[in-house]
């Protein structure tokens, strides 16, 4: 078992407090966003034997056993973070895995250098992902059904905005959110850019269902990301809950601190929201045009407390134990791959007691029993 030392992203969105209250450091100023644990090679966890991606690719099948190599690849298939949202992040969607084999071998056969800023697929691989609030959490999560979104946008009393409002009325859903979606980020961006400004005002002084997007707009003017944003469903997470973002589901992370785990990928489309490159016809191409319950998880523990977040992906599995003063030891002794990270109290992995936001890497099979008070995640694979 190695104890995990972990790099923090300093994006511009990230919050300048979330994580340092949570690890009881000192705010330094500058946005920390994300605290990446893992093997991803852009930022690796340090272990005392090296960095994970090191250690793994030096003995694959001692490190993540033999069923996860045969299954995934000689490597850690899924990221865990800590994510701290101050800001919204960009309005995004994510390929699926024959999307994101046919997209990256185009850009490949193409020569398009995998670091240049308009390139779509940095690797042959999917991304979903999950999202576990640890504080009330905001995001947008999938399409709202077309009536849903009219009734949003008309009550702003913009003009510009007619057009859409009356096509999502009369057109049936998929034909209706794909025509709005692609008008509003194929629009004039000057004149893009003066109806978002319009309706942002529109929506501050109603308020209520409305107030968000003012909000969303205040980081973004004249972004069409803020226009694109209310078709979508707002969701307000509470800490335990969970939201999981499977293939062409449009969404953005809004306000919060939570623990998100991914596939071990960093393909992104991006609909707006961001200074960064917009693809509008491959993002067509990959987005699904239907309306979608966010899909909220609640888990309930099981008998040993284990509480699991279901998925219908295997490159991971995130669960949490949320244990009292006394609670019976629990055997977390696995034939898969673990990251362990600790989010309150002082839960002891072993021999080894972590503070919040304290984290191990426990290879296959090797044998760790979880003890002491306070709350844990658990990251593995299905294998």
């Amino acid at each position: 078992m190695d104890r995990l030392a972990n790099t923090v992203r300093p994006y511009a969105w990230g919050s300048t407090t979330a994580i340092p209250e949570l690890l009881g450091t000192a705010p330094t100023g500058e946005p920390q966003a994300e605290m990446w644990m893992g093997a991803h090679p852009g930022a690796p966890s340090g272990t005392p034997r090296g960095p994970l991606n090191e250690v793994v690719d030096a003995d694959p099948v001692g490190e993540l056993g033999a069923a996860a190599v045969e299954k995934f690849g000689p490597r850690l298939p899924f990221l865990l973070k800590l994510l701290a949202a101050g800001a919204p992040l960009s309005l995004q969607v994510h390929p699926d895995l024959a999307q994101a084999r046919e997209g990256y071998d185009a850009e490949e056969r193409a020569g398009i250098p995998v670091d240049a800023p308009h390139r779509n697929y940095k690797d042959a691989n999917h991304k979903p992902e999950l999202i576990c609030a640890l504080t009330e959490f905001e995001g947008l999560c999938g399409f709202r059904p077309p009536l849903e979104a009219a009734a949003l946008l008309e009550p702003l009393g913009v003009d510009s905005l007619k057009p859409y409002v009356d096509l999502l009325h009369a057109r049936p859903e998929e034909a209706a959110l794909r025509e709005v979606l692609t008008a509003v980020l194929t629009a004039d961006r000057t004149a893009m850019a003066a109806t978002v400004t319009e309706a942002a005002a529109a929506c501050a002084r109603l308020g209520g269902d409305h107030a968000p997007y003012a909000q969303i707009a205040r980081h973004y003017p004249g972004d069409p990301g803020v226009i694109a944003a209310m078709l979508l469903n707002f969701v307000t997470l509470q800490p335990g809950e969970a939201l999981f973002l499977g293939a062409g589901v449009p969404h953005a992370y809004l306000d919060g601190l939570g623990v998100e785990i991914m596939a071990n990928s960093d393909n992104v489309l991006r609909c707006g929201l961001t200074p960064k490159h917009v693809d509008v016809p491959e993002l067509l191409r990959v987005v699904r045009f239907e309306a979608t319950d966010p899909g909220v998880l609640r888990p309930e523990a099981s008998a040993d407390g284990e509480e699991v977040y279901e998925t219908p992906i295997d490159e991971f599995r995130l669960s949490r134990f949320v244990r009292a003063e006394g609670a019976a030891p629990v055997d977390l002794t696995a034939a898969t791959p673990q990251v362990l990270l600790a989010t309150a109290g002082r839960p002891k992995t072993g021999e080894v007691t972590l503070a919040p936001g304290g984290s191990v890497f426990v290879p296959a099979g090797e044998k760790v029993e979880l003890s002491g008070a306070g709350t844990l995640f658990r990251a593995t694979v299905v294998a």
